[in-house]
Parts: structure tokens; C-alpha cells; sequence
């Protein structure tokens, strides 16, 4: 396997918890110190999480899950990496729909 891969995938697993405004995990780093493959998988995590049924929760709709996060933009999310979501936000739904959790309700 390619070494610069694995590097990548640990550079997301390790930084994709921080959020823009510095009060994220593990090293609580803010804004463009944190990399943009993080800042970018934050918003698929968060997004795939929120539309999930959980223990916890009953999964959100597609419009809620965007909506928590155009309402996340510069306090957890990259301005930036967020209003590209927002151009492409249908391609999500499209995925989730195509790709469902086994358990997950039908709520795209």
C-alpha cells in the first residue's frame, strides 16, 4: 500500500475532530492550521452522523443536517470549506441515498 495514502488517511483520522474556532480535539488548533483534509472530512463526518439513527437520536433529514451546518460556518467549520458543501450539498443526499446504513429510515 502506498505510504503517502496511509499518510493521508492519518492525517484525517487524527484532525477531522478540530473545529475552526479552536475548540475542537485533540490539539484544539483553529482555522488554516488545521489541515484542509481534516477541515474537509469534518463536514462529511458531521453530515453523516446527523442523517444516521443513533442509540441516542433519531437521524435528520437531509435539510436539517445542511442547515446544522451552513449554521456551523466559522465556529466549526471552514467558511470556505462549507460554502462548497452548499454548492454540492444534492451530490451528499445523492451518496446517502444511493449508499444507506442497513438500519437507517428512510429520511432523504
Amino acid at each position: 500500500m502506498n505510504n503517502r495514502f496511509l499518510q493521508f488517511g492519518k492525517e484525517i483520522a487524527y484532525t477531522h475532530h478540530e473545529k475552526w474556532d479552536g475548540s475542537g480535539y485533540p490539539e484544539g488548533l483553529h482555522g488554516e492550521s488545521i489541515s484542509l483534509l481534516g477541515r474537509i472530512m469534518a463536514i462529511a463526518d458531521v453530515y453523516d452522523a446527523l442523517i444516521s439513527q443513533r442509540p441516542y437520536k433519531p437521524p435528520f433529514t437531509h435539510g436539517e443536517a445542511v442547515s446544522f451546518v451552513a449554521r456551523s460556518k466559522g465556529t466549526h467549520f471552514d467558511p470556505d470549506v462549507v460554502e462548497a458543501f452548499l454548492e454540492i450539498h444534492e451530490e451528499f443526499r445523492k451518496i446517502a441515498s444511493d449508499l444507506p446504513d442497513l438500519e437507517k429510515q428512510d429520511v432523504l
